[in-house]
């Protein structure tokens, strides 16, 4: 799968895909991963990729010459999604992340300083796409986040093939306690449920510290969970 991403902070997206799983899946061939910098297309002899919005307001917004340019340089392949970085955008799920995966290409568009022209979003045709509901200084966080969790349901990027299916929301709870050596720490011990070799029993236990802990953390995600299995 490939990934391009249009962003005028390129070694901030390089930088952190020369670490851990990215890494790992970019030398396995699994994903190639491209960024693009308006800057680069820009008339300006400046380099100039912002100016000062219409109709007055507090800081600059991006110009669409150089980011549409960007864009159109982009090779597409036949299954193609562009998806735009921004707060305004729809809240970012593994539904979603399943969805791209899905792809041969993801291309993103990072915007940054007050945000995009509005005729960017409208003539690139892209889904606009939030990771919550906060603001950034830019769009490149977000992308990673995006990349980063795309990527653990292509096949072979993780070393094992159910080590995503229960991971927290993938079954519409989040994920149960895990614990590891030594049995006893700071006299907290492991419970004992986890030591007595019980599958039925570590099934169970598990899943009721997933309910429990959807509940307290959660209650918006407990009230689709019950409504979804008829509790």
């Amino acid at each position: 799968m490939q990934f391009d991403i249009i962003t005028l902070f390129p070694k901030m997206i390089e930088d952190a895909c020369t670490h851990s799983i990215i890494s790992r899946a970019i030398t396995d061939n699994l994903i190639k991963i491209n960024t693009i910098n308006p800057r680069d297309y820009t008339h300006s002899k400046h380099k100039k990729v912002d100016d000062t919005p219409y109709g007055g307001g507090a800081g600059m917004v991006l110009m669409c010459q150089p980011f549409l340019d960007a864009l159109a340089s982009i090779k597409k392949q036949k299954n193609t999604q562009t998806i735009i970085l921004t707060p305004q955008g729809q809240k970012f799920n593994r539904n979603m992340a399943k969805e791209f995966s899905q792809k041969d290409q993801l291309i993103m568009i990072c915007g940054h300083y007050e945000g995009f022209d509005e005729r960017i979003r409208t003539l690139s045709h892209a889904q606009e796409i939030s990771i919550g509901d906060f603001v950034l200084t830019g769009g490149e966080l977000p992308a990673l986040c995006i990349l980063d969790s795309t990527i653990r349901y292509i096949d072979g990027v993780l070393g094992k093939l159910d080590s995503a299916d229960y991971d927290s929301f993938e079954d519409g709870l989040l994920e149960y306690p895990q614990y590891t050596k030594p049995r006893i720490y700071n006299n907290l011990e492991v419970p004992e449920v986890l030591l007595n070799g019980n599958h039925n029993a570590i099934a169970e236990w598990r899943k009721n510290q997933q309910i429990s802990k959807t509940k307290k953390n959660r209650p918006d995600l407990w009230e689709i969970y019950q409504n979804n299995h008829k509790i």
